[in-house]
């Protein structure tokens, strides 16, 4: 396993907790830090081609990394597997069956600058990579996300059965938690808008905790536990593991975002409820991808085994 590592530092904690995870499970991890200067993505692909040449079989994390991609452009692998359990991956696979270049849903659609036009050429060869040709070669999907894949791409559901033996069950709080997003930090959804929603969903839901995305940056969590008074938690592990270990409280409600489909399969067999809130139209920022509305309804309207909320009212910039 290799692991391109960010510079976030709360993503690269993250990472180093679940490298940890993958080597008590018998891998080997390799540390790259892939963005440590101006040399090192030549360093880092350098090191790593002769193994992505000779590799038969290729699983990826993130599609949408131009990292990923520029390595994929030296694959000869007769398999590909991305495995994800993200909201990107539904965006990737509906891409992917429309011929489109690959392109995260919150990006405004306005046209890329001039690093994007120079990288649209591997963007492609990369996404040729991830299309199966029979004979040649396999694509395979693993994810608990609802995909409907194109002809040729195998979908592997991930039911989270090896989370739910390795941690849990969990002891129950007997409040409520919240769950953040970095919406407001990708320039989706406007911050004072999301603080008022925030504050609201606390305040009807008596929640006492806030779990951070690992992306909100610390400004605005300050803002939130001063205007709020909630408990700011950042987890050094992703939700998933760190419900399952508990304490966790007995309803969890998020905006529209990866868990409301993760933890429902990670705390199955216990008493929790998760809540989803959907996103009000009103909190979207000017600047937000016009596609952005749809793709968190879709977000929201596939997720099984949820208590939908309608939208609170937040309070205005």
């Amino acid at each position: 396993m290799v692991v391109l590592s960010p510079n976030d530092p709360m993503t690269r904690g993250q990472l180093r907790r679940m490298a940890e995870l993958a080597r008590e499970e018998g891998l080997t991890v390799r540390w790259e830090d892939a963005r440590g200067g101006p040399a090192a993505p030549f360093h880092t692909i350098g090191a790593l081609a002769p193994a992505v040449r000779r590799a038969r079989r290729i699983v990826i994390g993130d599609p949408f990394s131009r990292y990923v991609q520029l390595l994929l452009t030296l694959a000869r692998a007769r398999e590909l597997v991305v495995v994800d359990d993200g909201t990107a991956t539904m965006e990737f696979v509906s891409q992917l069956a429309r011929g489109e270049r690959l392109v995260r849903w919150h990006r405004s659609g306005r046209g890329g600058g001039p690093r994007d036009a120079v990288f649209a050429p591997v963007s492609a060869v990369a996404r040729r990579r991830l299309t199966p040709r029979e004979g040649h070669r396999s694509v395979e999907v693993f994810s608990s996300m609802p995909v409907e894949p194109p002809a040729g791409v195998l979908v592997t559901p991930n039911d989270f059965a090896w989370t739910r033996a390795r941690f849990g069950p969990p002891a129950l709080t007997g409040g409520a938690d919240l769950v953040g997003t970095s919406l407001a930090e990708t320039g989706v959804v406007d911050l004072d808008r999301y603080v008022g929603a925030v504050t609201a969903l606390a305040r009807a839901h008596g929640a006492t905790r806030y779990f951070a995305h690992r992306r909100e940056n610390t400004d605005k969590l300050h803002r939130l536990a001063v205007e709020t008074g909630l408990e700011i938690v950042r987890p050094d592990l992703p939700l998933e593991l760190i419900a399952r270990r508990g304490p966790i409280g007995r309803t969890i409600v998020s905006f529209p975002s990866t868990v409301v489909h993760t933890l429902p399969l990670a705390l199955a067999g216990t008493d929790v409820k998760v809540a989803v809130c959907d996103i009000d139209p009103a909190w979207l920022t000017d600047t937000a991808s016009p596609r952005a509305q749809g793709f968190l309804s879709g977000v929201t309207g596939t997720a099984r085994d949820v208590h939908r909320l309608s939208s609170v009212p937040a309070a205005a910039p």
